[in-house]
């Protein structure tokens, strides 16, 4: 099924408008500063309804036949209008779902009707924590381990690269039930919903390249009843999956935006600037950067969209997403460092709008599967 194209479109344009809003009020802020002001720069539009499924406090969708969803459209119009103007406008309106889906997905119905219209209405934020130091791709290697307790779970270990660590009101992780790390993860992960407040969590901040924030959690015994246990025991990698299946296609959108930004600043800077007594745009080798730029960047923005329908009709949808995981991020990486090289000495300057889209690209290639990881899934669909 598929939306009244004026639903997206209406999404489409207040995200512009978003975003054309927000990006000078983030300016000159702090990681924490920035990220809660941008986070209720969203909500004040209620953008972040559309992180969140329908039936439990998110947008009407409508073109979805699950209301217990969201819409990967949706999510790819409102990130690619996000990313073009601010990139932590982007990662706030991502990570309220990505932290949240788990517990659409396996929460029981009295956590769900507590916490998502709370995420849709940005009074919680949310936080998805997966990686630990010995384990990124190959989440079969997680170390962090739950064991069972009366009435709940005790959780010890440790988590790494996890985005609003030290913000974010409640962290829905993936730990271990049982089994030894790299057994494969099947049947041995669970996920909970893990409250910041709880006791013997500890969040410590470090500094990406892309700055928004981000760190490391640690888990000295933490206790949470069985009841924050999100789908049942052993399925964790499962439902860990399944979720980034459903945001993945929306990186390469965000990717994409970042691309957009980039080209439409290489355009204006060759036009604008002269050297030798005429305009850089005559130079025939960079205009047929920008021809190129053009082509590559439209390419991914059609993987992205071919992506984003299949996983809304419900399709298993593999190989598309993967193809516009890895083409719109290693597009968008090629883009923003042309455009670094358009502006010359400018371009490596930090504030510039070029060099602050070189670093937020960056990441792209890494989180939510690897470029090398998409490779591999591809390669294994089109030869087992």
């Amino acid at each position: 099924m598929s939306f009244d194209p004026s639903v997206l479109a209406d999404l489409d344009a207040l995200a512009e408008r978003v975003a054309r809003a927000g990006e000078p009020m983030l300016e000159g802020l702090d990681e924490t500063a920035a990220a809660k002001k941008a986070l209720a720069i969203l909500a004040e539009v209620e953008l972040l309804r559309w992180t969140v499924p329908e039936a439990f406090g998110g947008a009407k969708t409508g073109g979805l036949s699950d209301a217990k969803d969201v819409s990967v459209r949706a999510l790819c119009a409102a990130r690619s209008r996000l990313a073009y103007r601010s990139g932590m406008l982007d990662v706030m309106f991502v990570m309220q779902g990505l932290g949240s889906y788990p517990i659409a997905r396996g929460g029981s119905d009295a956590l769900r009707a507590e916490l998502l219209p709370r995420v849709a209405a940005g009074e919680r934020i949310a936080a998805f924590a997966l990686t630990e130091p010995d384990a990124g791709s190959d989440l079969g290697g997680v170390r962090l381990r739950a064991e069972k307790r009366a009435g709940g779970w005790r959780l010890t270990g440790a988590k790494t690269f996890i985005s609003n660590a030290g913000i974010a009101h409640f962290y829905s992780v993936l730990a271990r039930t049982s089994g030894d790390a790299g057994d494969g993860g099947k049947s041995s992960l669970t996920m909970f919903h893990v409250p910041a407040s709880s006791r013997g969590l500890v969040a410590e901040r470090f500094e990406v390249i892309g700055p928004h924030p981000i760190g490391e959690l640690r888990f000295d015994g933490v206790e949470v009843d069985d009841a924050e246990r999100l789908g049942a025991v052993g399925e964790g990698l499962e439902l860990a999956l399944a979720t980034l299946a459903r945001f993945r296609t929306s990186v390469a959108a965000a990717a994409n935006g970042f691309a957009r930004r980039a080209l439409d600043e290489s355009i204006a800077r060759l036009k604008g600037r002269a050297q030798f007594g005429k305009p850089l745009a005559a130079n025939q080798g960079l205009r047929f950067d920008l021809a190129e730029m053009d082509a590559r960047l439209r390419a991914a923005e059609l993987l992205v969209d071919e992506a984003a329908n299949a996983v809304d009709r419900g399709e298993r949808a593999v190989k598309e997403v993967a193809r516009a995981k890895l083409i719109a991020t290693e597009t968008a990486s090629w883009i923003c460092d042309r455009a670094v090289q358009h502006f010359g000495g400018l371009g490596v300057k930090k504030g510039t709008v070029v060099e602050r889209l070189f670093r937020d690209t960056r990441a792209l290639r890494i989180y939510e599967g690897t470029s090398e990881i998409q490779k591999l899934i591809l390669a294994r669909e089109l030869v087992d």
